[in-house]
């Protein structure tokens, strides 16, 4: 009687093993929960006009976003509930909460008013709330895209770009003329250009163009494929050593300028890329 009850302990012992789920495959969700809690706080101190503070929230995001796949294959914890979580994640980081934040910053923060005592017009106020949902709603559709093309095969000369600008990409150009802004304004320079930047729109403007960007189909370059030639390596060694004292010494213009920057990539991608598919097609791929 004694044997038979320790062997049903042992069935008992080894069931409730195999039901256990390692710790480790749940740190690569709560980095993407982080990333997620980030953005929802970025879109709370938007409404409150914490601007700066709402783009450090962002930021937080971006980076949380940025490690947790890597984290996931490190620990060899990937699964579909984890992506399907960091899908949704993006569309509030680089959705939903950008889009707001320039609703809020563009239309003078929760009370429509700007520093200078100037009201906005009611009528400006509801455009740029379409413009803001046009280009959350562009963010969605380009994720939805992204899901779907990973179980299709791509032709190899897509290898190095993506199908329309990738959803970070897009939230850092569509926030570049705030980051300017926000940056000159608190160091006192250029005041005109801080304005102008601001303008209402120049940020219908951004969010239409970036969201068309978005959701359409042209080429650009994923930096993640990005390849240096041996001999020029000490250059590149140089111009990120004179990069990070730039960001060191001024964080927020420097990454404003750095997004202006990319902006101008889209059209030399799209360049390069109809390069790389005529060689393509011409050696007979």
């Amino acid at each position: 009687m004694g044997k038979f009850r320790f062997r049903g302990r042992r069935r008992k012992g080894k069931t409730s093993r195999q039901e256990r789920i390692p710790l480790k495959t749940m740190i690569p969700n709560l980095v993407t929960s982080i990333a997620a809690c980030a953005g929802i706080t970025s879109i709370s101190l938007s409404s409150e006009g914490r601007f700066q503070h709402a783009l450090v929230a962002l930021l937080v995001a971006c980076v949380c976003d940025g490690i947790d796949g890597r984290i996931a294959r490190l620990l060899n914890a990937s699964s579909k509930l984890g992506a399907e979580l960091d899908s949704l994640a993006d569309f509030v980081n680089f959705g939903v909460a950008p889009a707001m934040f320039m609703y809020f910053w563009m239309t003078g923060g929760p009370q429509h008013v700007y520093l200078d005592g100037a009201r906005v017009a009611p009528l400006l106020v509801r455009i740029v709330l379409a413009c803001s949902l046009f280009y959350a709603l562009c963010d969605c559709f380009r994720l939805a895209r992204f899901n779907t093309m990973l179980e299709q095969e791509t032709a190899p000369y897509w290898r190095n770009y993506f199908t329309g600008v990738p959803a970070p990409g897009g939230c850092w150009m569509v926030l570049t003329p705030a980051i300017i802004s926000i940056a000159l304004d608190a160091k006192g320079l250029y005041p005109q250009l801080a304005l102008f930047l601001q303008n209402p729109w120049m940020g219908i403007f951004m969010l239409l163009f970036v969201g068309s960007l978005m959701a359409s189909r042209i080429p650009t370059i994923s930096l993640k494929h990005l390849q240096v030639k041996k001999g020029s390596l000490p250059f590149v060694l140089a111009l990120l050593l004179l990069l990070v004292a730039f960001m060191v010494s001024n964080f927020w213009l420097t990454l404003g300028i750095l997004g202006a920057l990319y902006m101008l990539t889209v059209p030399v991608s799209g360049f390069m890329f109809h390069k790389t598919k005529k060689r393509y097609l011409l050696n007979g791929g």
